[in-house]
């Protein structure tokens, strides 16, 4: 099931994506870390109601934002489509004891599935540069690589942006 996330959530939210940050540098991708994602961004997106968890059986196994809030690092990109009416997609994470198990696919579906059923022009978001495995899983979706964006304190290397026209 996946639901709107609540306050309660957050210390599994936090130990989950700790858990994904510790496993992507396992793998050499230093895409998060101490500087973010934070508990006080989580705790931001429950209050704004943008923050979804994926539940199974009492256990959170994957999280992801939905928001129609552009950051301002994408205003330089030069997207397909116009800046009105988009939906931004961030922080989608799954439990590492979780990958490959189709729950990104899960959290991806609902967030394109809500996207469409508020009518939305397209769908956002960007992936570490990095991280193939990402680009290679936003691309077979149908999501056009575009600019790439910088993220400081996350990374020297950029962050590739993409879109999907729906």
């Amino acid at each position: 099931m996946i639901r709107k996330a609540v306050l309660s959530d957050l210390d599994a939210i936090y130990t989950l994506t700790r858990a994904c940050a510790k496993a992507m540098i396992a793998n050499g991708i230093y895409q998060w870390n101490e500087h973010y994602p934070t508990q006080e961004r989580f705790q931001k997106d429950v209050e704004l109601q943008e923050l979804y968890v994926l539940e199974e059986e009492n256990h959170i196994k994957g999280i992801i934002v939905l928001t129609d809030l552009m950051d301002e690092e994408y205003v330089p990109v030069t997207w397909l489509t116009a800046n009105t009416n988009n939906l931004y997609i961030h922080r989608v994470a799954v439990d590492p004891e979780y990958w490959g198990k189709g729950y990104a696919q899960k959290l991806m579906d609902f967030g394109e599935d809500y996207a469409r059923k508020n009518q939305y022009q397209s769908v956002r978001l960007d992936t570490f540069s990095q991280n193939k495995r990402n680009q290679k899983f936003y691309e077979i979706r149908g999501y056009q690589r575009l600019d790439d964006i910088y993220f400081p304190k996350q990374s020297e290397h950029p962050f590739h942006c993409y879109e999907l026209i729906l």
